[in-house]
């Protein structure tokens, strides 16, 4: 299945149906006059979040949606039907812009849903307009139009933990390690075009999602490469894992490179909290892997963990430090001066 986190629907509701002009006046019924029913309402177009779903690729092939017409009102005081409602399953993690991209809402849960486009109200029949005055009104009123509109579907990614770094810093193998997931992965240098995911189960009751963001170039938050396109689906996570490639030349100005595309990028990227790690450590000997830590960490101000996606030297420690951090920010675990973890308390009932 192809990945496709971005797209233009065009929305149209139903309109109401008109309401009826009917008399009734039958020779052994005592009480005739006006029985036009009213119209029906309009079908609504919603958007609603469902599970199982990481691709807007269904909405590639179909732009347009509209939702069903109100049937007309019918003598003998009989409502028209309403029309059918259109609801458009997308992935958890949805944002809904309008066609200038303003954020309308965003489908973080499963189940949350919004109204896009409500359906006409359907029109009065002329039951309605009778009275003391008029005994026989001969008018009764049309729908109203449904609405129509241009969205954008954006969707960003549910994750847990971001894998970030330069093109072919082993992210890929890196998450094939880490998870079940099966990324491509090849003997020949190439990047990632769409980001995967993968579960890591450290223990029975302990996994979180790892997501592998595409590799981000120089002067991506200014559009270069994918440019920004990526760089949303590490908003939501709560930690990432910073991979540089032990293999190349200058492993501080790797670094940097991404650093400084986060900061450009915003939206509190720069500010979550990282764990930078050496990777591809298989390929170096001890003497050229305490020179590239060292380069590394004088450039980054940390010491970074020394891993290897091929061997899995390293992945299995830097998984239990990532979901530490993941347990902190979610309030699961809280700290001490002396950095010892504990059990956060449980919230206490409030009672009145």
């Amino acid at each position: 299945m192809k990945f496709l986190d971005q797209v233009k629907v065009y929305v149209r509701s139903g309109n109401g149906g008109a309401g009826a002009v009917s008399f009734r006046r039958e020779k052994y019924i005592e009480y005739g006059g006006p029985d036009g029913g009213d119209g029906g309402k309009g079908g609504d177009v919603w958007v609603e979040a469902v599970e199982g779903l990481n691709t807007l690729i269904d909405y590639r092939y179909q732009q347009h949606f509209k939702a069903g017409t109100g049937v007309h009102g019918m003598g003998r005081n009989r409502h028209g039907a309403n029309g059918e409602d259109v609801v458009l399953k997308v992935p958890v993690g949805t944002e809904v812009l309008d066609e200038d991209k303003q954020l309308i809402a965003d489908l973080d849960a499963p189940g949350k849903r919004i109204l896009l486009a409500r359906g006409g109200n359907g029109g009065f029949g002329n039951t309605h307009f009778k009275g003391p005055i008029n005994q026989a009104p001969r008018h009764a009123n049309p729908g109203q139009e449904g609405e129509e509109k241009a969205i954008w579907l954006r969707l960003k990614l549910i994750a847990d933990v971001g894998l970030v770094g330069l093109p072919n810093a082993g992210k890929s193998t890196f998450l094939a390690a880490a998870s079940a997931a099966k990324p491509k992965i090849a003997d020949y240098p190439f990047t990632t075009l769409a980001p995967n995911l993968g579960v890591v189960d450290l223990s029975e009751g302990e996994r979180f999602v790892l997501a592998d963001i595409p590799g981000l170039i120089e002067g991506a938050s200014e559009g270069a490469g994918i440019g920004t396109r990526f760089l949303g689906h590490v908003e939501r996570t709560a930690v990432l894992i910073h991979l540089v490639d032990a293999t190349q030349e200058d492993v501080g100005q790797a670094w940097r490179i991404i650093r400084h595309e986060l900061e450009a990028y915003g939206e509190g990227l720069e500010d979550k909290p990282e764990i930078l790690a050496l990777n591809k450590v298989d390929a170096l000997d001890d003497e050229a892997r305490e020179a590239k830590a060292a380069e590394l960490a004088a450039a980054a101000g940390v010491q970074p963990r020394l891993v290897s996606g091929v061997s899995g030297e390293g992945v299995r420690e830097l998984l239990r430090e990532a979901y530490t951090l993941v347990r902190r920010r979610r309030g699961e675990i809280v700290g001490d001066e002396d950095g010892d973890e504990a059990e956060a308390a449980p919230a206490k009932e409030w009672r009145p």
